[in-house]
């Protein structure tokens, strides 16, 4: 799976276009100099590194206005603020609208940990040009991730293999291999990024937005995250409330969850979009390619994964698609209903012995692009996760789970358990048990959830309102499928969270979009 500790947010959105330069590491530069008084250079944004994911330089929105990237010098260790610097890479488009009604920035963060905010932005640019008519829109890479003194971990080769393994043993042969691996993997993290590894809480993020706050001469953060990006908002509300300009929370995280919890509430999750799919995909007046009932269609899914446990088919050559990699492709195509003919057309093929579109599936949730480079996605996310998880589970303890994940997804619930063991040998302790979002005096947080998010589960949104405090955040709830609902197009959704950002105006507690 792709985040071997939580699938927290690891959608198309951190893998589709990427983009920036070489990946900057950790300056050995002492500066007394106070970080808020740096000017940003802002230049037109270079062709993504590997660590981003490869591809071109962001192409012009289509009033022509061109992309721009800068780095931002913050501190290593904010504990030491006067210490060793590294620099974070933002990207920005200017707001389109009259100069005298601009608000400010609106800082996006898309989710992972570890998707690339300077790749993902200008990705999915156009579907926020209402929200740049007054501000600057505004993302970044975080430590860690990117450009941003990305971490690494294995190899391109080192990693094909890595994905490759069987995640769900069944054997205790299998389970050695599978401890050995996660084993070797947190130790190349250790050995390549050691300087890194305590730097990349979500606590230390939280900070570079409010120094970022101050360089892009913002008085309030004004603030778009989404999946994971809703758990780094509720930590920089807890940090510095009074500092909270207009925030949306989209698909969002449970913050009294521990990973454990987390896991388990995804397995019941993506549970519940396979069960969708399967009720539209055989719904339909046509007849469905993958199914003739709702149950038919999982059951073959299901006998699919088993048939592939011993025997993979052919993928993307020299790979095959085994048991692992197919279901990894298919929670990938799960993020979206806009996904779910992929899926269908991935399963048609795989029934027929051809594991090419679920391959290319699990690709893109793995960050591996065709030319056989990864993203940072997987290193960053593990690191980070591993960072702020105080849990470390055993292997006993995850056979002991086993039998309630599996009540809660068959389909998933082993590898989502398994994936418990990621941060076991890690080389720095967790932080906490969950993140700390209280944040009394802060300005309203509009916090939306989706019905149908299979990665981010809808109860989330409530625990989030609740821990947020008393009179900070609003609910809305989106009737829908999918990873998020403000880029569903939903027109309902898209009205209430532009009214917020645009004009300061909080929709009724409550509200109600389907």
């Amino acid at each position: 799976m792709p985040n071997p500790s939580r699938l927290r947010a690891a959608a198309l959105t951190a893998t589709v276009v990427l983009l920036s330069a070489t990946l900057a590491g950790c300056g050995g530069d002492s500066k007394d100099e106070d970080p808020t008084a740096q000017k940003l250079s802002w230049k037109d944004c270079p062709a993504p590194s590997e660590a981003e994911g490869g591809g071109a330089a962001p192409s012009p929105l289509p009033n022509g206005t061109k992309w721009q990237c800068a780095t931002m010098k913050a501190p290593l260790d904010w504990n030491k603020p006067k210490g060793d610097t590294i620099k974070l890479a933002l990207v920005r488009a200017k707001a389109s609208g009259d100069k005298s009604k601009r608000i400010g920035s609106l800082v996006f963060n898309f989710g992972g940990p570890g998707g690339s905010g300077v790749t993902t932005l200008p990705a999915f640019g156009e579907d926020y040009a209402t929200l740049r008519t007054r501000y600057d829109l505004v993302s970044f890479d975080p430590r860690g991730v990117g450009r941003s003194a990305g971490v690494e971990c294995e190899s391109d080769s080192q990693l094909d293999q890595y994905f490759q393994q069987d995640a769900t043993p069944d054997t205790t042969a299998e389970r050695t291999k599978l401890l050995a691996n996660t084993k070797q993997f947190n130790a190349a993290c250790e050995k390549n990024s050691k300087k890194m590894l305590p730097q990349v809480r979500t606590t230390d993020a939280a900070r570079d937005m409010d120094l970022m706050r101050q360089v892009l001469g913002d008085d309030k953060l004004h603030y778009f995250g989404i999946s994971y990006g809703t758990e780094l908002g509720g930590v920089y509300a807890h940090l510095f409330p009074k500092h909270v300009g207009r925030a949306v929370f989209d698909a969002v995280v449970d913050p009294t969850q521990n990973s454990e919890q987390g896991s388990l509430g995804q397995a019941k999750g993506f549970q519940l979009a396979l069960d969708n799919f399967a009720d539209d995909c055989t719904s339909k007046t046509t007849d469905c390619p993958v199914g003739d009932t709702a149950q038919d269609v999982k059951d073959r899914i299901a006998k699919l994964l088993k048939d592939l446990d011993s025997k993979p088919i052919p993928g993307i050559f020299p790979r095959q698609l085994t048991q692992t990699a197919a279901t990894n492709g298919i929670a990938q195509a799960l993020y979206s209903k806009d996904f779910w003919e992929f899926l269908t057309e991935g399963l048609e093929q795989a029934y027929s012995g051809n594991g090419k579109d679920l391959m290319l599936l699990s690709d893109s949730m793995n960050g591996r692009s065709e030319n056989g480079e990864y993203s940072n996605i997987t290193a960053a996310n593990v690191a980070i996760n591993c960072a702020d998880d105080k849990p470390r589970y055993t292997a006993d303890y995850v056979e002991q789970k086993l039998p309630e994940f599996r009540a809660a997804s068959p389909l998933f619930g082993d590898f989502l358990a398994w994936g418990m063991v990621s941060c076991t040998n890690w080389a720095v302790p967790g932080a906490a048990d969950h993140p700390n979002v209280s944040a009394a005096g802060s300005a309203p947080i509009l916090v939306v959830g989706n019905t149908g998010d299979p990665a981010t589960p809808y109860e989330g949104a409530r625990k989030m309102v609740d821990s947020l405090g008393k009179g900070v955040a609003v609910e809305l709830t989106y009737k829908g499928q999918g990873h998020g609902a403000y880029d569903s197009k939903n027109k309902c959704v898209q009205s209430a969270v532009n009214g917020y950002l645009l004009n300061g105006k909080v929709p009724a507690a409550g509200t109600v979009c389907s």
